[in-house]
C-alpha cells in the first residue's frame, strides 16, 4: 500500500512539472503578431499630452484612408460632445513608420507604412478646461474594425459655441456598426453596407512597403513547440520511473551452498558422506 502511495505521488509530481514547463515555454515563446489593419498611426494632439491653445481641428492619422461613413466624436470634461463633423485631410509622411502584419499562406508577413491618412475632426468650441476624449470607429479595407480613443488634457482658454450650434447626438450608422461587429459585408457596392475605404486594396495598401527581413512568423509554430516540449518531458519522466519498493529479485541457491545454520547441504548417500552402496544381486 505504501509503495502505491509513493508511486502516485511521483506521478503527480511529474504531471505538475510538465504543466509548469508548459506554462514557462508559452510565456517565453514570442506571441503571434496582431494582424489588424488600417489602425491609428498618430494624432494631433497626441494621447496623454496637454493642449494649451484652442484648436480648430483634431487630426487622426491612419495607415489607410478611413471609411467614408466612419464615425468620430469629441467629448468634453462634462461628457457633452463638442465635435462638428469631419473630413478627409492631406496624407503626410509619418515620422515613425508603422508595422502591420498580413497572413500570407499561413505566415504573418510584416509591412511598413510610411504614410498617414488623416481624418480632420472639427471642434465647435472649448467649453472648459480638463480631460477631452476623441473616439473613432471605422472599417478597414479587409473588413476589420478600426476603433479606439485619443485622450488629452486641455488647459487653454475657453471659447463660445457658434451661433445656432447644438451638440450632436447621433451615433455610428447601423451599417457601420454591423460591419464592425462582423455581421455585414465589407465588399464595396453592397446595398446597405458601409462604403469600403478608397485607399489601395489589401494586397498592396497605399503607403505600405513590404518588409522582407528573413521571412514572417508561422502562426502554428507556438502550439507545435509547446506540444513537442511537453511530449519530451512526459517521455523522459516515464523512462525514469523508479521500480516499486519491496520487490525482491528471485535467486536460486547454488549447489553446495550453506543450508540452515551454516551447514553445507549433503548429497544423497550414506551418513559418512561416501558413495551409496549398491545392494547385492
Amino acid at each position: 500500500m505504501r509503495s502505491r502511495l509513493v508511486t502516485a505521488r511521483n506521478t503527480l509530481s511529474r504531471a505538475m512539472a510538465a504543466v509548469a514547463a508548459t506554462l514557462v515555454v508559452s510565456l517565453l515563446l514570442p506571441a503571434a503578431p496582431a494582424s489588424a489593419h488600417g489602425q491609428l498611426a498618430t494624432s494631433t494632439p497626441l494621447t496623454g499630452t496637454v493642449v494649451r491653445a484652442p484648436l480648430a481641428q483634431l487630426a487622426l492619422y491612419f495607415t489607410e484612408k478611413p471609411a467614408s461613413n466612419a464615425h468620430f466624436a469629441i467629448s468634453g470634461p462634462n461628457g457633452s460632445r463638442v465635435d462638428n463633423g469631419w473630413s478627409f485631410g492631406e496624407p503626410k509622411r509619418l515620422d515613425k513608420p508603422v508595422t502591420e502584419y498580413f497572413m500570407v499562406n499561413g505566415v504573418f508577413e510584416p509591412r511598413l507604412y510610411h504614410t498617414g491618412f488623416p481624418a480632420m475632426v472639427t471642434v465647435a468650441h472649448w467649453p472648459a478646461k480638463g480631460r477631452y476624449t476623441a473616439s473613432y470607429l471605422s472599417v478597414a479595407s479587409d473588413g476589420e474594425a478600426v476603433r479606439g480613443t485619443v485622450t488629452f488634457d486641455y488647459q487653454g482658454r475657453t471659447t463660445a459655441a457658434p451661433a445656432g450650434w447644438t451638440p450632436p447626438t447621433a451615433g455610428p450608422e447601423p451599417a457601420l456598426v454591423a460591419l464592425a461587429e462582423g455581421e455585414g459585408s465589407a465588399s464595396p457596392g453592397v446595398t446597405g453596407s458601409a462604403v469600403a475605404p478608397t485607399g489601395a486594396p489589401t494586397d498592396n495598401p497605399a503607403g505600405a512597403a513590404e518588409e522582407k527581413s528573413g521571412g514572417g512568423f508561422p502562426a502554428w509554430l507556438v502550439p507545435a513547440l509547446i506540444v513537442v516540449v511537453v511530449s519530451a518531458i512526459v517521455l523522459v519522466a516515464a523512462r525514469r520511473r523508479p521500480a516499486p519498493r519491496g520487490a525482491a529479485t528471485p535467486s536460486r541457491r547454488p549447489a553446495g551452498s550453506p543450508g540452515k545454520g551454516g551447514t553445507p547441504a549433503r548429497r544423497p548417500g550414506n551418513r559418512s558422506g561416501g558413495p551409496a552402496r549398491r545392494g547385492r544381486r
